[in-house]
C-alpha cells in the first residue's frame, strides 16, 4: 500500500516536471504550450506508457477546479482600464459569438456526422469557447506586441466566454438525457430563462464575493505566507457558492478576481506572484488529466471527420460569428480577421466534452473524441500561425518600453504606498540626465555594494539601484524614465513616419501642404481631433490614419489617452487586401452604391427618348 502511494506520487510529480520542462521547448520554438501538455498526457495514458485513467467524474472535477483558479487569476490581472476599453466587443463575442459558433458548427456537424440535431449542437457548444492560456502564451512566446485594442478584446473574450459555453453544454446534455422530443419553443424558452438566471446569480455572487475578499484581507492581519492561500480559498468558495444556488460559478470567480484585482487590496504584489504560479500549476494539471483521460486509438475511425470539422470551425464558423458580432463596432478588417483567427480551442473544450459521458448519453464518447480532435486541429493549424499572421496584417507595434529592471515592495502598515527598486540600465532617460518627478521620493542609491543617500549620489550611473517611495497606482512615467531604448526607436522613419507634427495644429495645414483628403466638417479640427474622429473616438499608440497622399501615425499618448505626438509618413502604407470582414460603414456604403446604380438604371429605362431621335413612324400627327 505504501509503495503504491509513493509510486503514484512519483509518477504524478514526474508528469508535472515534464510538462514544466516542455515550456522551455515551447518558448524556444513558439509551439503551442497546451499541445505539448496534451501530448505528454496522451503519451502517458493507455496507448502510451499504460497509465490507466478512465474516471470521467474525477477528470471533470479536477478540470473544473483548475479552471476556476485560472479564471480568478485572469480577472485579477485584468486592469479596469483595459476592460472598459474593449468590454463591448469582447462581451458580444463572449455571448452572441459563442451562440453563433454553436449554431454554425452544429449545422455542419449534423450533416458530416451521424449525430442528431441536439447532439450536433451539443458538440458545437463544447468547442465554442476559446482558450485564454493558449492564446496569450503564444503572444508572449512569440514576442508579439499587439495593438492594445486587439489584445484587450482577445483577453476579455477568452476570460468571459467560458461560462456561456458551459451553460449551453450542460443544458443540452440535460435536454438530451430526458429522452423525449420537447418542442423547440419550449427548449428556447428554457434556455433564455436559465441563461438569464445563471448569469445574474453568478454576476451578483461574483461582485459581492470580490468586494468581500477585499474587505476581509484589509481587516484581518494574516501572515504574509498565509494570505495568498486565504484569498485563493475564498475564490473557490465563491465559485462553489454560485454554482450551488444555480448561478455560473465560472462567471462569479472571474468577476471576483476582477473586483479584487482593481481595488486597493493589501499585498497585491505578493498575491499576483502566488496566483501566477498557481495558475501555471492549474493549467498543467488540467491539461495532463484531460490528456490521460483520452484514448488515441479511438480517434482513428473518426479522424477524417474530426479534422474536417476542425477546419470548418477555423475557416467558417468562428470567422463568420466574429464578423457578425463586430460589425457594429467598426473595427478595421485586419483586426477582425486576426480576432477571428486567434480563436484557439483548448482544455475548456475538452473538459466540456466530458459532460456527455457524465450524462450517460449514447454517443458521449464519440462527442468527446471528436471534440479532442477538433482541439488538436485548432492548436496545430492556428497555434503556429498567430505570429506570422499578426505581422502580415500589420498589427504588431513597437514596444513603448525597452528592457526594464524593477522590483515592487509593499510597505508594512500601509495599503497606499509602495517602495520601487529600479536598476539604472544603459540608454534609459534617467541615465541621460532626465529628472525624477517631485511626487516620487527617491531615498537611497546602492552603488557597487555601498548605500548612498540619493541627495549625495550625484549623477546616476548604469548599474545603480534606486529606491523610490511612491503612492500606489503610480503613473507609469517612472517606468519610462528607467527603461532602456526600444528596439524600434520612436523616431524610426520606417514605422512612425519621416517627421513629427504637433497634434494641436490645424488639420488644414496638412491639406495646404500635402493636399491631404479632408471632409468639410474636418477642416475646423486640429490634427489630433481629426485623428480621434477618424479612429472612432479613441486613439491609441501606433494607430494610423490615411489621408490620401500622407498617413498620420500616433507616436505617443498620455495616461488619459490624449494624443501627444503625431508622425507623418509621406508614403502611406497600404493594408493587405482582405476580401471579407466588411465593417458597418463599408456595408452601408456598398448598399447605397448598389441602390444608386439600380435607381439610375431604372430611371434610364423609364425616361422617354428625345424627340430628335425618334423615327418618323414614332411621330403621331394630332
Amino acid at each position: 500500500m505504501d509503495q503504491a502511494i509513493y509510486l503514484a506520487t512519483l509518477v504524478s510529480a514526474a508528469l508535472v516536471v515534464a510538462a514544466a520542462f516542455s515550456s522551455l521547448i515551447a518558448f524556444r520554438f513558439g509551439a503551442p504550450l497546451l499541445l505539448l501538455f496534451l501530448a505528454i498526457g496522451l503519451g502517458s495514458g493507455t496507448d502510451g506508457l499504460g497509465i490507466e485513467f478512465d474516471n470521467a467524474q474525477l477528470a471533470y472535477f479536477a478540470g473544473s477546479l483548475a479552471l476556476a483558479v485560472i479564471l480568478f487569476d485572469s480577472g485579477f490581472g485584468t486592469p479596469l482600464k483595459i476592460f472598459r476599453q474593449a468590454a463591448a466587443p469582447a462581451l458580444t463575442l463572449a455571448t452572441l459569438g459563442v451562440a453563433l459558433t454553436t449554431l454554425l458548427f452544429g449545422i455542419a456537424a449534423f450533416y458530416l456526422t451521424s449525430l442528431s440535431w441536439l447532439e450536433s449542437f451539443l458538440l458545437g457548444a463544447a468547442v465554442a469557447s476559446t482558450d485564454a492560456a493558449a492564446v496569450f502564451f503564444l503572444l508572449r512566446a512569440g514576442n508579439i506586441n499587439l495593438r492594445e485594442r486587439v489584445r484587450a478584446t482577445l483577453e476579455i473574450e477568452s476570460g468571459t466566454n467560458d461560462p456561456i459555453a458551459i451553460f449551453l453544454t450542460i443544458t443540452l446534455v440535460e435536454v438530451i438525457a430526458i429522452g423525449a422530443n420537447p418542442d423547440a419553443d419550449v427548449i428556447l424558452l428554457d434556455l433564455v430563462i436559465g441563461f438569464v438566471t445563471h448569469m445574474v446569480v453568478g454576476g451578483f455572487i461574483g461582485f459581492a464575493g470580490g468586494y468581500g475578499i477585499v474587505r476581509l484581507v484589509d481587516r484581518l492581519n494574516l501572515d504574509s505566507g498565509l494570505l495568498p492561500i486565504f484569498v485563493l480559498t475564498l475564490s473557490l468558495m465563491i465559485f462553489a457558492a454560485a454554482g450551488a444556488i444555480g448561478g455560473s460559478g465560472f462567471l462569479a470567480v472571474y468577476l471576483a478576481g476582477l473586483v479584487a484585482g482593481n481595488s486597493d487590496i493589501r499585498a497585491v504584489s505578493v498575491l499576483k506572484r502566488f496566483q501566477d504560479g498557481m495558475s501555471w500549476l492549474a493549467q498543467i494539471i488540467m491539461f495532463l488529466v484531460l490528456g490521460l483521460f483520452a484514448t488515441p486509438s479511438q480517434f482513428l475511425p473518426i479522424l477524417p471527420m474530426g479534422v474536417l470539422l476542425g477546419l470548418v470551425l477555423i475557416f467558417v464558423a468562428r470567422p463568420l460569428a466574429v464578423w457578425l458580432c463586430l460589425i457594429p463596432f467598426s473595427m478595421p478588417r485586419q483586426e477582425t480577421a486576426f480576432i477571428s483567427w486567434v480563436g484557439l480551442r483548448g482544455a475548456v473544450s475538452i473538459l466540456l466534452a466530458i459532460t456527455p459521458i457524465l450524462g450517460g448519453l449514447e454517443h458521449g464518447r464519440m462527442i468527446f473524441n471528436t471534440a479532442f480532435i477538433v482541439v488538436l486541429v485548432s492548436l496545430v493549424v492556428q497555434g503556429w500561425t498567430v505570429g506570422p499572421l499578426a505581422r502580415w496584417l500589420g498589427l504588431i507595434v513597437p514596444a513603448r518600453l525597452g528592457p526594464l529592471q524593477k522590483v515592487e515592495l509593499e510597505l508594512p502598515g500601509s495599503a497606499h504606498h509602495e517602495l520601487l527598486a529600479y536598476t539604472v540600465v544603459a540608454g534609459s532617460p534617467v541615465l541621460r540626465g532626465q529628472r525624477i518627478p517631485r511626487w516620487a521620493r527617491p531615498s537611497l542609491v546602492v552603488r557597487e555594494g555601498r548605500s548612498i543617500k540619493f541627495q549625495d549620489a550625484g549623477r546616476l550611473v548604469a548599474g545603480d539601484h534606486v529606491y523610490i517611495f511612491v503612492p500606489d497606482r503610480y503613473p507609469r512615467l517612472l517606468d519610462r524614465l528607467f527603461a532602456s531604448r526600444t528596439e524600434v526607436d520612436p523616431e524610426d522613419e520606417d514605422f512612425f513616419g519621416a517627421f513629427a507634427v504637433d497634434p494641436a495644429r490645424p488639420a488644414t495645414d496638412l491639406e495646404a501642404a500635402y493636399e491631404a483628403t479632408l471632409a468639410e466638417p474636418e477642416r475646423g479640427l486640429t490634427i489630433g481631433a481629426l485623428m480621434v474622429a477618424r479612429l472612432g473616438g479613441h486613439a491609441e499608440y501606433a494607430d494610423r490614419v490615411n489621408l490620401g497622399t500622407i498617413e498620420l501615425i500616433v507616436r505617443d499618448v498620455d495616461e488619459k489617452g490624449r494624443i501627444m505626438s503625431v508622425g507623418v509618413a509621406l508614403e502611406p502604407t497600404l493594408p493587405p487586401a482582405i476580401p471579407a470582414f466588411f465593417g458597418a460603414a463599408e456595408i452601408r456604403d456598398r448598399i447605397k452604391a448598389y441602390l444608386r446604380r439600380r435607381f439610375d438604371r431604372s430611371a434610364v429605362a423609364t425616361t422617354p427618348a428625345p424627340a430628335a431621335t425618334r423615327s418618323p413612324e414614332d411621330t403621331t400627327v394630332g
